[in-house]
Protein backbone atom coordinates (compact mmCIF):
# COMPACT_ATOMS: atom_id res chain seq x y z
CA UNK A 1 0.00 0.00 0.00
CA UNK A 2 2.87 2.42 0.85
CA UNK A 3 4.74 2.09 -2.43
CA UNK A 4 1.26 2.18 -4.47
CA UNK A 5 0.83 5.53 -2.57
CA UNK A 6 4.18 6.99 -3.07
CA UNK A 7 3.91 5.97 -7.15
CA UNK A 8 0.38 8.22 -6.99
CA UNK A 9 1.91 10.99 -5.65
CA UNK A 10 5.18 11.01 -7.76
CA UNK A 11 2.22 11.76 -10.69
CA UNK A 12 1.32 14.86 -12.00
CA UNK A 13 -2.01 15.11 -10.64
CA UNK A 14 -0.73 13.55 -7.19
CA UNK A 15 2.06 15.82 -7.16
CA UNK A 16 -0.09 18.59 -6.99
CA UNK A 17 -1.97 17.42 -4.71
CA UNK A 18 0.36 16.67 -2.51
CA UNK A 19 2.08 20.37 -2.89
CA UNK A 20 -1.36 21.81 -1.70
CA UNK A 21 -1.62 19.60 1.00
CA UNK A 22 1.95 19.99 2.34
CA UNK A 23 0.83 23.69 2.08
CA UNK A 24 -1.42 23.60 4.64
CA UNK A 25 -0.27 21.13 6.72
CA UNK A 26 3.03 22.38 7.31
CA UNK A 27 1.62 25.54 8.34
CA UNK A 28 -0.91 24.12 10.73
CA UNK A 29 1.72 22.50 12.17
CA UNK A 30 4.06 25.08 13.01
CA UNK A 31 1.17 26.95 14.80
CA UNK A 32 0.31 23.24 16.78
CA UNK A 33 3.76 22.99 18.27
CA UNK A 34 5.41 26.57 18.08
CA UNK A 35 5.62 27.14 21.79
CA UNK A 36 7.14 23.92 21.99
CA UNK A 37 11.25 23.33 23.01
CA UNK A 38 13.30 21.82 20.30
CA UNK A 39 13.59 18.68 22.30
CA UNK A 40 9.47 18.61 23.37
CA UNK A 41 9.07 19.04 19.40
CA UNK A 42 11.38 16.70 18.00
CA UNK A 43 10.39 13.85 20.30
CA UNK A 44 6.55 14.63 19.12
CA UNK A 45 7.66 14.63 15.19
CA UNK A 46 9.66 11.43 15.65
CA UNK A 47 6.86 9.69 16.79
CA UNK A 48 4.92 10.89 14.07
CA UNK A 49 7.05 10.10 11.05
CA UNK A 50 8.48 6.68 12.26
CA UNK A 51 5.91 5.77 14.98
CA UNK A 52 8.63 5.02 17.27
CA UNK A 53 10.56 6.60 20.05
CA UNK A 54 13.28 8.28 19.95
CA UNK A 55 16.65 7.58 22.06
CA UNK A 56 18.25 10.66 22.39
CA UNK A 57 20.13 9.90 25.65
CA UNK A 58 21.67 6.76 23.55
CA UNK A 59 20.51 7.35 19.79
CA UNK A 60 21.96 4.63 17.59
CA UNK A 61 19.68 5.15 14.78
CA UNK A 62 20.71 7.36 11.85
CA UNK A 63 17.76 9.59 11.95
CA UNK A 64 17.97 9.79 15.69
CA UNK A 65 21.26 11.01 15.88
CA UNK A 66 20.57 13.79 13.07
CA UNK A 67 17.95 14.81 15.89
CA UNK A 68 20.74 14.57 18.81
CA UNK A 69 22.65 16.85 16.25
CA UNK A 70 19.91 19.53 15.60
CA UNK A 71 20.08 19.93 19.21
CA UNK A 72 24.03 19.44 20.54
CA UNK A 73 25.85 20.48 17.20
CA UNK A 74 25.05 24.57 17.17
CA UNK A 75 27.98 25.95 15.09
CA UNK A 76 27.67 29.31 12.82
CA UNK A 77 28.96 27.72 10.25
CA UNK A 78 25.74 25.79 9.85
CA UNK A 79 23.85 28.98 9.14
CA UNK A 80 26.31 29.62 6.68
CA UNK A 81 26.12 26.71 4.73
CA UNK A 82 22.64 26.50 5.12
CA UNK A 83 22.18 29.96 3.37
CA UNK A 84 22.02 29.25 -0.36
CA UNK A 85 24.03 32.80 -0.77
CA UNK A 86 26.41 32.35 1.83
CA UNK A 87 27.19 28.77 0.80
CA UNK A 88 28.21 29.91 -2.32
CA UNK A 89 31.28 31.37 -0.67
CA UNK A 90 31.76 28.44 1.56
CA UNK A 91 32.11 26.61 -1.87
CA UNK A 92 34.83 29.27 -3.27
CA UNK A 93 37.17 29.20 -0.21
CA UNK A 94 37.24 24.91 -0.72
CA UNK A 95 37.51 24.82 -4.36
CA UNK A 96 37.23 28.13 -6.24
CA UNK A 97 34.32 28.94 -8.40
CA UNK A 98 34.62 26.85 -10.85
CA UNK A 99 31.92 24.55 -9.55
CA UNK A 100 29.12 27.04 -8.73
CA UNK A 101 26.38 27.81 -11.07
CA UNK A 102 26.26 31.21 -12.54
CA UNK A 103 24.69 34.14 -10.03
CA UNK A 104 22.47 36.21 -12.23
CA UNK A 105 21.61 38.01 -9.15
CA UNK A 106 20.87 38.19 -5.46
CA UNK A 107 17.76 41.03 -3.86
CA UNK A 108 16.13 41.24 -0.50
CA UNK A 109 13.07 42.71 -2.47
CA UNK A 110 10.77 40.62 -4.22
CA UNK A 111 9.70 43.22 -6.88
CA UNK A 112 13.05 42.71 -8.42
CA UNK A 113 11.87 39.31 -10.15
CA UNK A 114 11.09 40.87 -12.65
CA UNK A 115 10.53 41.10 -16.37
CA UNK A 116 13.64 43.78 -16.75
CA UNK A 117 15.75 42.20 -14.41
CA UNK A 118 15.83 38.54 -15.44
CA UNK A 119 18.00 37.44 -18.18
CA UNK A 120 16.35 35.53 -21.41
CA UNK A 121 17.73 32.69 -20.71
CA UNK A 122 15.72 29.93 -18.23
CA UNK A 123 16.39 30.59 -14.64
CA UNK A 124 15.80 29.00 -11.33
CA UNK A 125 14.27 31.41 -8.41
CA UNK A 126 15.25 30.69 -4.90
CA UNK A 127 15.10 31.78 -1.50
CA UNK A 128 18.08 31.78 0.57
CA UNK A 129 16.61 30.78 3.72
CA UNK A 130 14.48 27.78 3.84
CA UNK A 131 13.83 24.62 1.70
CA UNK A 132 12.09 23.70 -1.43
CA UNK A 133 11.03 26.86 -2.43
CA UNK A 134 12.45 27.37 -6.11
CA UNK A 135 10.42 28.57 -9.33
CA UNK A 136 11.69 27.87 -12.44
CA UNK A 137 11.68 30.27 -14.97
CA UNK A 138 11.65 28.98 -18.61
CA UNK A 139 10.44 31.96 -20.62
CA UNK A 140 9.98 35.31 -18.89
CA UNK A 141 7.30 36.50 -21.44
CA UNK A 142 5.43 34.28 -20.32
CA UNK A 143 5.04 34.11 -16.74
CA UNK A 144 2.75 36.07 -14.20
CA UNK A 145 4.71 38.06 -12.00
CA UNK A 146 1.73 38.79 -9.79
CA UNK A 147 1.58 35.00 -8.83
CA UNK A 148 5.39 35.13 -8.24
CA UNK A 149 5.73 38.16 -6.00
CA UNK A 150 2.59 36.49 -3.89
CA UNK A 151 4.57 33.64 -3.53
CA UNK A 152 8.40 34.87 -2.72
CA UNK A 153 6.09 37.41 -0.68
CA UNK A 154 4.94 34.72 0.85
CA UNK A 155 8.34 32.74 1.17
CA UNK A 156 9.97 36.31 2.59
CA UNK A 157 8.17 35.96 5.81
CA UNK A 158 8.63 32.28 6.79
CA UNK A 159 11.14 30.87 9.20
CA UNK A 160 11.70 27.16 7.96
CA UNK A 161 13.32 26.94 12.08
CA UNK A 162 10.14 25.95 13.21
CA UNK A 163 8.87 23.28 11.33
CA UNK A 164 11.48 20.45 12.25
CA UNK A 165 13.63 23.02 14.58
CA UNK A 166 16.59 22.72 12.18
CA UNK A 167 18.59 24.86 13.75
CA UNK A 168 20.88 26.31 11.09
CA UNK A 169 17.85 28.00 9.69
CA UNK A 170 16.51 30.00 12.56
CA UNK A 171 19.07 33.07 11.68
CA UNK A 172 19.60 33.17 7.75
CA UNK A 173 18.22 36.50 6.30
CA UNK A 174 15.60 35.94 4.27
CA UNK A 175 16.55 36.69 0.71
CA UNK A 176 16.06 36.11 -3.07
CA UNK A 177 18.70 34.76 -5.21
CA UNK A 178 18.50 33.66 -9.09
CA UNK A 179 20.95 31.42 -11.00
CA UNK A 180 21.00 30.29 -14.37
CA UNK A 181 18.83 27.07 -14.84
CA UNK A 182 20.50 23.81 -16.32
CA UNK A 183 18.53 21.48 -17.94
CA UNK A 184 18.94 17.55 -18.77
CA UNK A 185 19.26 18.21 -23.09
CA UNK A 186 18.76 14.52 -23.61
CA UNK A 187 15.05 14.44 -21.98
CA UNK A 188 14.13 18.47 -21.35
CA UNK A 189 13.86 18.10 -18.06
CA UNK A 190 15.14 19.01 -14.30
CA UNK A 191 19.09 18.19 -13.90
CA UNK A 192 19.57 14.79 -11.93
CA UNK A 193 20.85 15.19 -8.65
CA UNK A 194 23.79 12.80 -7.01
CA UNK A 195 23.30 13.41 -3.44
CA UNK A 196 26.62 12.00 -1.87
CA UNK A 197 26.03 11.10 2.17
CA UNK A 198 29.07 11.69 4.04
CA UNK A 199 30.22 11.03 7.13
CA UNK A 200 33.01 12.51 9.04
CA UNK A 201 34.22 13.85 5.84
CA UNK A 202 34.21 10.55 3.75
CA UNK A 203 31.86 9.96 1.41
CA UNK A 204 29.74 6.74 1.86
CA UNK A 205 26.90 6.34 -0.15
CA UNK A 206 25.25 8.40 -3.29
CA UNK A 207 21.48 8.84 -3.67
CA UNK A 208 20.34 9.88 -7.16
CA UNK A 209 17.36 11.31 -7.91
CA UNK A 210 16.38 11.27 -11.57
CA UNK A 211 13.08 12.40 -13.47
CA UNK A 212 12.00 15.07 -11.51
CA UNK A 213 8.51 16.44 -12.61
CA UNK A 214 7.04 12.99 -13.97
CA UNK A 215 7.44 9.45 -12.02
CA UNK A 216 10.16 10.39 -9.72
CA UNK A 217 13.22 7.67 -9.52
CA UNK A 218 15.18 7.48 -6.25
CA UNK A 219 18.76 4.55 -6.76
CA UNK A 220 21.23 4.37 -3.83
CA UNK A 221 24.81 3.38 -4.65
CA UNK A 222 27.58 2.47 -2.91
CA UNK A 223 30.85 4.42 -3.47
CA UNK A 224 32.07 1.82 -6.24
CA UNK A 225 28.78 2.53 -7.78
CA UNK A 226 27.17 -0.79 -6.99
CA UNK A 227 23.48 -0.42 -6.18
CA UNK A 228 21.63 -0.91 -2.87
CA UNK A 229 18.27 -1.71 -2.74
CA UNK A 230 17.12 0.98 0.08
CA UNK A 231 15.12 4.33 -0.97
CA UNK A 232 12.81 6.75 1.12
CA UNK A 233 12.21 9.23 -1.61
CA UNK A 234 10.60 6.66 -3.99
CA UNK A 235 10.34 3.16 -4.63
CA UNK A 236 10.97 3.32 -8.58
CA UNK A 237 14.55 2.89 -9.84
CA UNK A 238 16.33 4.05 -12.88
CA UNK A 239 19.36 1.95 -12.96
CA UNK A 240 22.02 5.04 -13.18
CA UNK A 241 24.52 4.63 -15.31
CA UNK A 242 27.99 5.37 -13.27
CA UNK A 243 29.00 8.66 -14.10
CA UNK A 244 32.03 9.22 -16.06
CA UNK A 245 33.64 11.62 -13.50
CA UNK A 246 32.81 9.63 -10.15
CA UNK A 247 35.85 10.04 -8.84
CA UNK A 248 35.83 13.81 -8.96
CA UNK A 249 32.24 13.78 -7.85
CA UNK A 250 33.69 12.14 -4.44
CA UNK A 251 37.10 14.00 -4.59
CA UNK A 252 34.88 17.38 -4.01
CA UNK A 253 31.86 15.67 -1.68
CA UNK A 254 35.26 14.60 0.51
CA UNK A 255 36.46 18.26 0.88
CA UNK A 256 33.05 20.06 1.19
CA UNK A 257 32.29 17.42 3.75
CA UNK A 258 35.51 17.72 6.22
CA UNK A 259 33.85 20.40 8.72
CA UNK A 260 30.75 17.88 9.69
CA UNK A 261 30.32 15.09 11.34
CA UNK A 262 27.61 14.15 8.83
CA UNK A 263 26.35 16.51 5.59
CA UNK A 264 24.53 15.09 2.11
CA UNK A 265 26.48 17.33 -0.59
CA UNK A 266 23.96 17.26 -3.56
CA UNK A 267 25.69 17.79 -6.95
CA UNK A 268 24.94 17.97 -10.64
CA UNK A 269 26.78 16.64 -13.62
CA UNK A 270 26.28 18.62 -16.98
CA UNK A 271 27.95 17.65 -19.76
CA UNK A 272 30.09 16.01 -17.58
CA UNK A 273 31.10 18.90 -15.59
CA UNK A 274 30.18 18.84 -12.07
CA UNK A 275 28.15 22.02 -10.10
CA UNK A 276 27.19 22.28 -6.91
CA UNK A 277 23.69 22.48 -5.57
CA UNK A 278 23.66 22.47 -1.68
CA UNK A 279 24.54 20.96 1.49
CA UNK A 280 22.00 19.44 3.13
CA UNK A 281 22.42 18.18 6.82
CA UNK A 282 19.32 17.09 8.09
CA UNK A 283 17.37 15.41 4.80
CA UNK A 284 13.64 15.94 5.42
CA UNK A 285 14.30 17.08 8.57
CA UNK A 286 15.82 13.68 9.72
CA UNK A 287 12.57 11.99 9.81
CA UNK A 288 13.46 9.73 6.93
CA UNK A 289 11.31 6.46 7.09
CA UNK A 290 13.16 3.88 5.32
CA UNK A 291 13.25 1.05 3.20
CA UNK A 292 14.42 -1.39 4.37
CA UNK A 293 14.05 0.23 8.38
CA UNK A 294 17.88 -1.89 8.84
CA UNK A 295 19.26 1.11 6.63
CA UNK A 296 18.47 3.51 9.59
CA UNK A 297 20.94 1.17 11.92
CA UNK A 298 23.26 1.09 9.41
CA UNK A 299 23.75 4.83 8.59
CA UNK A 300 23.48 5.20 12.01
CA UNK A 301 26.91 3.12 12.70
CA UNK A 302 28.65 5.60 10.34
CA UNK A 303 27.74 8.48 12.72
CA UNK A 304 30.12 8.66 15.92
CA UNK A 305 28.70 11.81 18.00
CA UNK A 306 31.40 11.02 20.70
CA UNK A 307 33.94 14.01 19.92
CA UNK A 308 31.12 16.66 18.97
Amino acid sequence: MKELINIFYKTIIGNYILCIVKKYWNKYQIFRYKRLNDEELIQIRYKEFLSKKIDLKNPKLFTEKIQWLKLNDRRDIYTKCADKFHVRSYVEEKLGTNYLIPLVFMTEKYRNINQINLPDYPVIIKTTHDSGSNLIINDKKNIDFKKVHKFLARRLKYNHYYLYREWEYKNIKPRIIVEKLFKDEMENQQLNDYKVHCFHGKPQFIQTIFDRGSVTKEDWYDTSWNPIDVYYFSPIKKNVQKPKVINELLRISEILSQDFPYVRVDLYIVENKIYFGELTFRPYGGFMSFVPESFDIQLGNYLNLNNI
